[in-house]
């Protein structure tokens, strides 16, 4: 099958809309995953088991579960229970919230990382726990796993053509719809190929950047 140019410059303003869509959803995704994921690890630490095992058992339900069937949960469930959202805020929040279990870990391994000592120290100090954990542990963790957390930013990358089974058009499901109306197929898949590789692959190498200078 011979490359069509003109196919490449049809599939161009789709092309454009879906890669905003995908950073979109990349964007508030992570920062989803982030943010709950801290507060997944910090919740496990808790002292009190009314809290820590709920939370326990939620993360390992999402992380054992396919996003798959999360994202047709959230779309299609939650109307019944009078709870409706776009298809974009659908996919944003089942990509953070899969995801937040995974950050979740690599908070943990980091939190349990931080010397023993600096618990006790703070202990000694008479700190009360909020500041102990946001003046003394955080800064020491978070330093610690930032490549890790970025490793997931670009798996979430590679995980956004999941929300077009909800009819979310991002990239991949720009071209799959300009392919399905023009019959044109090689053109649209590899010019969002190479755009996922674009993206991906300079990220990978500045996190293993990042990794070799917080190691130092």
């Amino acid at each position: 099958m011979n490359w069509n140019w003109n196919a490449v410059g049809d599939f161009m303003p789709m092309f454009l809309h879906g890669l905003l869509v995908t950073l979109e959803a990349l964007a508030l995704g992570s920062l989803i995953a982030f943010v709950l994921g801290l507060f997944w690890a910090m919740a496990q630490r808790s002292e009190h088991a009314v809290v820590r095992w709920p939370v326990v058992g939620v993360t390992e339900f999402i992380r054992n579960t396919p996003l798959l069937v999360q994202l047709f949960f959230l779309y299609y469930v939650l109307p019944e229970w009078g709870i409706t959202l776009s298809a974009l805020t659908t996919g944003v929040i089942g990509l953070g919230l899969h995801y937040s279990t995974y950050t979740a870990e690599v908070y943990r391994a980091g939190i349990d990382g931080v010397p023993v000592g600096q618990w006790e120290a703070a202990t000694a100090l008479s700190l009360p726990r909020m500041r102990t954990w946001g003046a003394v542990i955080l800064p020491q963790a978070i330093r610690r796993v930032v490549p890790a957390l970025g490793n997931y930013v670009v798996a979430m990358l590679k995980d956004t053509p999941m929300i077009f089974v909800i009819g979310v058009l991002e990239m991949l499901g720009e071209a799959r719809q300009f392919s399905s109306q023009t019959f044109q197929t090689i053109e649209p898949y590899t010019v969002v190929g190479l755009a996922f590789i674009v993206i991906a692959y300079p990220a990978s190498l500045l996190l293993r950047a990042l990794e070799r200078r917080l190691v130092r």
